[in-house]
């Protein structure tokens, strides 16, 4: 088990010993490269700041409102019957657009049912399985110019979809 540990706090340093000695090598130079690839960031950066904000705002809205919670009541119908806990639809909606949104709603289940509850459980395991699929899509495409999604919206949605059952029925059998 201490072996395990040792590698966990050593992997980073050495990832970046290795990758700056490697450019060493090569006779890159590499300190320049970096700055280079700092500049690059800070302006992809500057690129997707109005989207982020954006989503942001929305998610921040909507959870203000009270849409989620009016959401959940009318959609409670539909998940009982399939077994899907309407106490997890904000967090499983929200997190689509924001994990950080997400985590927060996260928090208050834990406060209301306890972090070792089924929701609490189901809750996490959903956090960890899931994607943030319109952050992810509108932050990679806008910076990478790509128009024609084709099928990665239902690709993305159906991989969260399963995520999602998966952590209800992991949770089920804790």
């Amino acid at each position: 088990m201490k072996i395990l540990l040792f590698l966990s706090d050593a992997i980073i340093p050495l990832l970046i010993f290795s990758v700056v000695g490697y450019g060493i090598l090569q006779k890159q130079r590499v300190y320049d490269q970096f700055i280079e690839g700092a500049k690059d960031g800070f302006h992809t950066v500057l690129e997707i700041m109005p989207t982020l904000i954006g989503l942001m705002v929305a998610v921040g809205v909507l959870r203000a409102s009270g849409f989620l919670d009016f959401f959940s009541s009318i959609l409670s119908v539909v998940t009982d019957r399939i077994g899907f806990p309407a106490e997890l639809l904000p967090v499983s909606v929200v997190k689509m657009f924001s994990s950080s949104a997400a985590t927060g709603l996260l928090l208050d289940i834990y406060k209301q049912h306890g972090t070792d509850s089924f929701l609490g459980l189901a809750a996490s395991l959903m956090l960890s399985s899931t994607e943030t699929i319109f952050y992810t899509m509108s932050i990679y495409f806008m910076s990478a110019k790509v128009t024609k999604t084709r099928y990665t919206l239902v690709g993305a949605l159906l991989a969260t979809f399963g995520g999602m059952a998966a952590s209800i029925l992991l949770a089920g059998r804790m």
